[in-house]
């Protein structure tokens, strides 16, 4: 991961208003899975959650497929988040049918608080199944699979 930011944000938001993130439409869903979608201060080497879509990310209800149902989600972003010219939005997706693997994506955003907060602080991201973190074993149909490595993540 490169400390360099992109010449220019790809988005700007606004703590307490929606946010909607978009995804390519191309993808293959691997059944669905868990996703975080987290904020960073730092250059990704932290990251707090702001959003999470726990066992059925890219679809309405459990369904073993490969063709997502659901491409955006639109979410709260926390009141409380800081200003920051240079704040990164991080999304980690671990997969629910196929090989273990994590999917994760990072974008530099600008964020604006007229509250004036200087600290947030939410659950840790994690990152399953990469280099140092836990396994999630492929689901086999029970989309609870992994969930308590979620719920005991560090603030």
């Amino acid at each position: 991961m490169s400390d360099v930011p992109w010449p220019q944000p790809v988005a700007s938001w606004t703590a307490g208003q929606p946010v909607t993130v978009g995804f390519q439409a191309d993808g293959a869903a691997h059944g669905g899975g868990h996703c975080q979608f987290a904020i960073s201060y730092d250059n990704g080497k932290t990251a707090a959650i702001v959003h999470k879509v726990m066992e059925h990310c890219f679809f309405n209800d459990p369904l073993d497929s490969n063709t997502a149902e659901v491409l955006e989600y639109t979410f709260m972003l926390p009141a409380n988040v800081p200003a920051s010219s240079n704040a990164q939005f991080i999304w980690i997706w671990t997969n629910a049918v196929g090989y273990r693997e994590l999917y994760t994506g990072i974008a530099d955003i600008t964020i604006t608080n007229s509250g004036g907060s200087k600290s947030y602080t939410g659950k840790s991201a994690i990152y399953p199944n990469h280099a140092g973190y836990d396994t999630i074993p492929e689901f086999g149909g029970d989309y609870t699979t992994g969930l308590s490595l979620y719920d005991n993540a560090p603030n």
